[in-house]
This record gives structure tokens, sequence and C-alpha cells, in this order.
């Protein structure tokens, strides 16, 4: 049978009015969340923040950890007249103090809604414990307990970084993630790994009734939701080897990074002066005196520092030497108590027997040698000009990592510099520049600047001779991968076959004995078999800085150093013994050199420092 117009209309009316009766039913008997938008109104949301992760030494030993902290919150819209004197009373604060923080949020009311807001943070438990049993006299007055960082051992304060309430700037950056109160990672590990470290907050849901007053539980807490604790996390650190260079580093400016070579992990990283641990889990309440400390211990000079290497980049023109060609072991050149690369103008040395060959060179840091040496890499027929070898020679330097970041998984690292034809050709014209010119960069002065980070580095790589795994300072464990990057071999430009040329040099340094010609000879343990070299590198704004790098033991090594000491002197001075000292106690926890260790720890060279 065929339907009529009137009949089609009425069948499709009423097809359409069973659709709307099917939502209907779905919206108003089937979903909830028609229902519980329209409640949003009356529904209050009680955060619970959950526990930060924990951060690990290498060993298991806690680095970072928790511990309780009181809050004491107020939502201003649901209070009403309440004793001003008495509260005060309870929470150990003056009436003027109430009155003053009511009278704020009174005019800001309509921007703060019925948002809670820190009345005080982190007041005692006793204070705490008073007011709990109070606080039902007190209407929009609550209290809160959350977690705040402790540090079981004074160690890494840089490191580690500080976790403080987050700022507007930190808000836009973040949308969606944080709200004000939260906390968050800003410096360090802290920072670079906070996804993992600051878990996943959860809540209790409470309805409001029309007075404003917290009435029950949204479904019997059905919809609430449980915090998810923060990742733990392992570092690569030594907290005890961490500790000890902190010790070692008292009363001075500069820097001590430890790696182990065969996996780059970095086992110490002090930066001095630094921030002591104590300061960091209330960190708001020091900020200021650690700004204004004219040392600049948030300055992180590990990775922030750039420093000329001194004598200690020896090592890599001599290896660049060896890779081109211009350069064998046996290769003698003379020295005069220095280079004379003018008729008038001699880059000094000290005194020592001439000529020497490289072995001798590296282990007496012979000036003149290198000087040598870098004027035939940069003079070598093979370049069709200074220019085009000196690019070489930085692309050659650049493959041991200067020049440019590492690549580190910790925050904040800089790359120093390393010169080409264009630094020179901007600073005296093209063509207007020889060797003679740029002599100093043959001993690593000049326009040569690095980090520590990375003359540690150095220091692994010719324990490994010839290759390095980028520096890192989280260790891989359960659900926190390491990433591949970190696991490649990172191979120079020069052939592995050559780095056992330099290391007899290293070695006879640190060995050879006293009055020997060895500059190193104060850093030597008997049966640690450190190979070393030494650096005093030149300062403008001060005395010279105290410079040393080290491995060992010279075959299979297990740690590289390197020490960098600001306005110290020579490298033999202050950095060796100092370097020295961290790998002995690395590799056998214990010193046998007593008055060496009391002499470095009770050493003061802040007044050479000239202060920022």
């Amino acid at each position: 049978m065929k339907l009529d117009r009137s009949h089609k209309l009425l069948f499709g009316l009423g097809a359409v009015a069973l659709i709307l009766l099917a939502r209907l039913f779905q919206i108003q008997v089937l979903d909830d969340s028609y229902k519980e938008d329209a409640s949003n109104n009356s529904m209050v949301y009680d955060i619970i923040y959950p526990t930060r992760g924990i951060i690990y030494d290498r060993n298991g030993d806690i680095l970072v950890g928790n511990k309780v902290a009181y809050d004491i919150l107020v939502t201003p819209r649901e209070v009403s007249d309440f004793d001003t004197l008495m509260l005060a009373s309870s929470l150990d604060v003056t009436p003027d103090y109430i009155r003053e923080k009511m009278a704020d949020y009174k005019r800001r009311i309509r921007a703060i809604g019925y948002q809670s807001q820190v009345l005080l943070r982190h007041v005692p438990a006793e204070t705490y414990m008073k007011f709990a049993e109070v606080q039902y006299m007190f209407p929009g007055f609550r209290g809160q307990v959350r977690s705040v960082r402790d540090y079981p051992i004074n160690a890494g304060g840089n490191l580690l970084g500080y976790v403080s309430e987050v700022d507007a700037n930190f808000l836009k950056k973040h949308p969606g993630e944080y709200r004000k109160g939260d906390y968050a990672g800003k410096t360090g590990i802290e920072a670079v790994r906070e996804k993992e470290l600051r878990g996943e907050k959860g809540y209790h849901i409470y309805l409001r009734n029309s007075r404003n007053q917290i009435e029950s539980s949204y479904k019997d807490g059905e919809m609430d939701k449980e915090a998810v604790p923060g990742r733990d996390i392992m570092t690569t650190i030594d907290a005890r080897l961490q500790q000890y260079g902190q010790e070692l580093m008292q009363n001075k400016v500069g820097s001590i990074v430890a790696i182990e070579p065969g996996t780059g992990e970095i086992l110490s990283m002090v930066s001095s002066p630094g921030i002591d641990v104590n300061m960091l889990s209330d960190i708001g309440r020091y900020y200021d005196q650690i700004q204004k400390d004219p040392y600049r211990p948030m300055f992180n000079r590990t990775v922030q520092g750039y420093y000329p290497p001194g004598s200690v980049f020896k090592l890599v023109n001599g290896l660049i030497g060896l890779e081109e060609g211009v350069l064998e072991p046996w290769y003698q050149y003379p020295c005069s108590k220095g280079y004379y690369y003018s008729k008038k103008a001699k880059l000094g040395c000290h005194a020592h027997k001439s000529p020497i060959n490289l072995e001798e060179a590296v282990m007496m840091s012979c000036n003149a040698y290198f000087c040598y040496v870098l004027r035939n890499v940069l003079e070598n027929d093979k370049f069709a000009s200074i220019g085009e070898a000196l690019d070489h020679w930085s692309e050659s330097v650049r493959s041991f990592g200067f020049g440019h970041k590492l690549g580190s998984d910790f925050p904040s690292e800089l790359g120093g510099s390393i010169p080409t034809s264009k630094t020179y050709n901007r600073a005296y014209g093209k063509g207007a520049w020889k060797f003679p010119t740029i002599v100093s960069i043959s001993i690593g002065q000049g326009e040569v600047t690095v980090t520590p980070l990375q003359i540690a580095n150095l220091a692994a790589t010719v324990a490994n001779r010839g290759y390095y795994y980028i520096p890192h300072i989280i260790k891989e464990s359960e659900g926190v991968p390491l990433d591949d990057r970190f696991k490649q071999r990172q191979y120079t430009a020069v052939d592995t076959s050559h780095f056992s040329k330099v290391i007899p040099g290293m070695w006879r340094a640190v060995n050879s004995g006293f009055g020997s010609g060895g500059t190193a000879s104060i850093a030597a343990v008997p049966g640690l078999d450190i190979c070393g070299k030494t650096g005093t590198a030149q300062n403008p704004r001060g005395a010279d800085n105290s410079v040393f790098i080290c491995f060992a033991p010279k075959d299979n090594p297990k740690i590289a150093v390197a020490a960098y000491i600001e306005n110290a002197g020579f490298g033999a001075t202050w950095a060796a013994p100092i370097a020295s000292l961290m790998v002995e106690q690395y590799l056998t926890g214990q010193i046998t050199r007593p008055d060496m260790e009391k002499r470095v720890k009770e050493g003061n060279l802040m007044n050479r420092v000239k202060k920022d």
C-alpha cells in the first residue's frame, strides 16, 4: 500500500520524536555527565598531591626523599565571622597577620572565587595539631598535608636542583598541566626529570549546599581519584664520592667532574661554592640570600663555566699531529725556556732538558714542543691556506666533544668555543694572520674555551683510547630507559692507534717520582697507576687557574677526573692533589695520604677570586 504525503509526514515526525525521546532518556537516566556538569558549581575538589619520586644514587642510597609538611589553607568565600585572636593563637601568629591576609583576600575576592589560598606554609606539626582541634570553629579554614623534599646526604645541591611553587610564567608554558599552588622542579635533576618525578594528582569531590558549606562526599566517593606517586629515579652519581668532593672543594671556587670511562656515567659533579641541600627544601626562604651571594652558588660551573683549558689541551694537539702525519713519537724539538715565534717574541716555558720527544713533552708539559706540533699541523702543504688547515684542525678538535654541547642529559649545558678561520678573519682580516698570530691555541689558551665536563670527557676519551660515551647522569632502571645515544661510542677524528702514544707520557707525569721532570708526581698513589696531565691556565681576572685531568688505572680504567680550580696557580699545586684524592677514594675507599687531604680540606683560596 502506498503512503500518501500526509502519512509520510506523520511517519517522519514520529521517527524524530522517538529519536528525541531516546536521547532524552540517555541524557537524563543513563548518562550522568550532564548532571555532573550542572552540579559543578556546587562541587568542591579537594586536591590530593602525589608523593614525589625518590632520587637515588648509583648504589641505592637516597639523595632526595620526602618528608611531611603541613600547610594552612583558607577559602575566602567560605569564611564567616570568626574570633581573630583565637585563630591567631592556634596558629602561633599575630592577629595583625591574620587581618592583613584576610584584607588582601577581600580585595581580590572576584579573582580568587572559591579557590583555596595558602595562609601559612610549612607550619610545625605541633601547630598543625593544635589548629586541627579547633578547626571546626573556623569555617573556610583547613589544614593540608603534603610532602616536601628531604635530603639525607649533603651531596650535590646544584646537581639535584630544587622544587618550588609554580609562577605565572611557568603556568603559561605548561597550560592545563599545573595550577596555582602546585610545585614543580625548577633546576637540576628535579627539572630535567619533572615528568617522571611529579606523579599525578588525585582528588576528593564534595558537595556544597546553598550556604556554601561542604555538605557531603559526592556519590559516596565513587568519582574520587587516587593520586599516583611519582616514579623513582636512579642517578649515576656516587653520593659518598660527591660528598667527599664537596669537602675537598670547601673554600675554593671551581669544579670537579668524575666519569666512568666505560659507560659515560657521571660519578660526581662538584660545583663550588654550591648550594647546601638544607636550603633546597625551603628554597623560597633562602632564594634572595643565594642570589645575592657574590660567588654565585647557583651557577653550575661544571657545565656552564667557560675556561681556557691550558696545558691539558696539548694532548689534543699532539693527537691531531699524529693523525695528520706531521708528528711521530720519536720526533724531538728544542725548548729554550719557551718558543720564539718571532725574533723578539717568545711563548715562555719552564726549565727542563732539551730537546725532548713526545713522551717527555707530555710528562714535562713543554710549551715549545706543542707550538712546533701545531705549527706543522697548520702549515701542512696538503692545505691550500692556513685558514683551510685551521678549519680542518677545528673539526678534529670538535670530534673530541669541544666547541659544542656534549648532549648530556644534565640541563643548562654550554658548549665552549673552538676558533675557525672566520674567527681570525673577523679579528685581523682575511689573509692578515698566520701561525704566530694564534700561537697561544697550541697550549690551550687564546680563543679556546671549554667546560670542566668537556675536559673530564677528554680524560675519559684518552682512557678509552679514542672514543667516549656521552656523559650522562640518569642511570637506566625499571620504567626509566636510557636513550640509545648514551650507549653509542663517539669516536674522535684521530685513529685509535695513536692514543697509546700519549699515555706513557701521562703515566710518567704522575709516576716518575719527584725531581724526574714529571709535573704531577704529587698525584701518585702506589698501585693505582694514575695517568694524568697538568694544566696552568692563564686567567685575565686574577691568578692562573689550576687544572688537572687523569684516569686510573692505566689499563682498564675505572674513573676519569677533571679538577679545575680558579685562581689556584700551577696545576700540580691544587688541582692534581684534589683529583688524585678523588681517584684514591673511589678506587680504594680510603686515603693513604692524610697530610695531603688535611692540607686540601683546610686550604682557603676564596680571597684570591675576583667576585662578580
